[in-house]
């Protein structure tokens, strides 16, 4: 049985942690899917790690849409969430509501995501209302960095604490069925979780949140040109992959793949009859 908005709000009040990954291909959310992660965000992350943009920003509506299906035909269990990208959501109301349901309704997603507090907040509410379930993001917003100083924790000084907390319960109130705090000191974190009504899933943002995500190709070792400092790596899967190619290099460049265990026997007959028939 699919995982819903529903289950993932249930497990603020039962205490149960949400687990969250990207996923970009039909592969990966196969193996993310059957390990049991609890939701798959098609991320516009996948703007740096998977198509080599320098930042979020440049994604556009078709590049998330293409990776959100393939997502969504390696997914059975899971929560798919699909991430708005930049300008999908800012220039109104209606256009919002019409980019959130292609999500829905071409790319298979069964909920989207998008940045920003209570600017966004009537937005969310629209969504919402259209019937497409909204997952919230607050704090460091990676589509608005440059504008927040750059990629740095947020809250840190009382003032912008009390705006990131006000952010996140109108995200709540807007019917967000839950929240990522990205970049959030944990004493922040933790009160804004002990706060709002709706689960919270951190990156970067402690150990008190209802839940933790990161990016799949950071936590793996898949992506060398930076890894954050909040991010455990599990595995370093770049390094396998480079020995990996450069066996298979080796051994092609000396003759000795595909070796008899690897190619199919031949009837040596029948090439005979074919050098006679010529």
């Amino acid at each position: 049985m699919s995982m819903t908005p529903v289950d993932i709000l249930s497990f603020k009040e039962s205490g149960r942690k949400i687990t969250m990954l990207t996923a970009y291909d039909y592969s990966m959310a196969r193996m993310l899917d059957s390990a049991g992660i609890d939701v798959l965000l098609v991320g516009d992350s996948l703007g740096m790690v998977v198509l080599g943009y320098e930042s979020t920003v440049p994604v556009t509506m078709e590049e998330m849409l293409h990776h959100c299906r393939a997502v969504s035909r390696g997914t059975e269990k899971a929560l798919v969430v699909g991430d708005m990208p930049f300008m999908s959501y800012q220039v109104s109301e209606n256009e919002a509501v019409h980019n959130a349901g292609r999500f829905v309704k071409e790319a298979g997603c069964h909920a989207v995501k998008l940045e920003g507090g209570r600017e966004v907040a009537s937005t969310i509410k629209k969504i919402v209302r259209a019937g497409i379930p909204v997952m919230g993001h607050v704090g460091l917003t990676p589509q608005t960095a440059t504008a927040l100083g750059g990629y740095k924790v947020q809250g840190r000084d009382l003032e912008s604490a009390r705006r990131l907390l006000e952010d996140a319960v109108a995200v709540s109130e807007a019917g967000a069925f839950a929240l990522v705090l990205e970049c959030v000191p944990d004493t922040l974190a933790r009160y804004i979780t002990e706060t709002v009504t709706i689960p919270t899933i951190g990156i970067g943002a402690g150990p008190w949140c209802d839940g933790q995500v990161l990016v799949t190709h950071d936590m793996l070792g898949l992506f060398e040109k930076f890894c954050p400092s909040f991010v455990k790596q599990y595995a370093k899967f770049s390094e396998q992959m480079k020995a990996a190619l450069a066996d298979f290099a080796r051994e092609v460049g000396q003759g000795s793949f595909p070796d008899e265990q690897h190619s199919f026997k031949g009837d040596s007959d029948i090439v005979e009859k074919l050098k006679m028939s010529k």
